[in-house]
């Protein structure tokens, strides 16, 4: 038998095999359970509190409040306009998309997208127009929402 220069017997490659399972065997026993009881601690009665562990707050709900309202030249009529108001200003919207409370329509034309959003407010449940964002059709830079607005009536 044939030693190294550090005095170690080299593996024999018909050992490598047997020698890797052994080993993966032996890592894997220590996963296993023992299959002894495990005993857990009790939930504390409700309103007991544990000595340490902090007080949880419940969430507190804020009141619904209105959306902020986005007024700029060129887009009246749109602002303020609930969706049969904007679909009749602008045709069927190619998007109608409902975010819990809000909702979003998309109207496209050659020109522009706009997007309209629309929330409810405290004074009513149906939601209205508050916000809207344009961008040319073309390449998504964007473009001026009340051009686009005017571009979108026309059609």
């Amino acid at each position: 038998m044939s030693t190294t220069s550090s005095g170690r017997v080299p593996l024999q490659p018909r050992f490598l095999l047997p020698l890797g399972a052994a080993a993966l065997a032996l890592a894997l026993s220590a996963c296993s359970s023992t299959g002894g009881n495990v005993a857990s601690t009790p939930a504390p009665p409700p309103g007991k509190r544990i000595k340490g562990v902090p007080v949880t707050r419940q969430p507190t709900r804020a009141a619904p409040r209105d959306a902020a309202v986005q007024m700029a030249p060129g887009l009246e009529g749109v602002i303020g306009a609930n969706q049969g108001q904007l679909t009749r200003m602008f045709g069927e919207p190619r998007l109608d998309v409902w975010e819990g409370d809000a909702r979003k329509l998309q109207f496209t034309g050659t020109a522009c997208v706009l997007d309209v959003f629309l929330y409810p407010s405290t004074s009513s449940k149906e939601p209205h127009a508050t916000y809207v964002e344009t961008r040319r059709s073309s390449d998504g830079q964007n473009v001026d929402r009340a051009a686009c607005v005017a571009a979108l009536r026309q059609k």
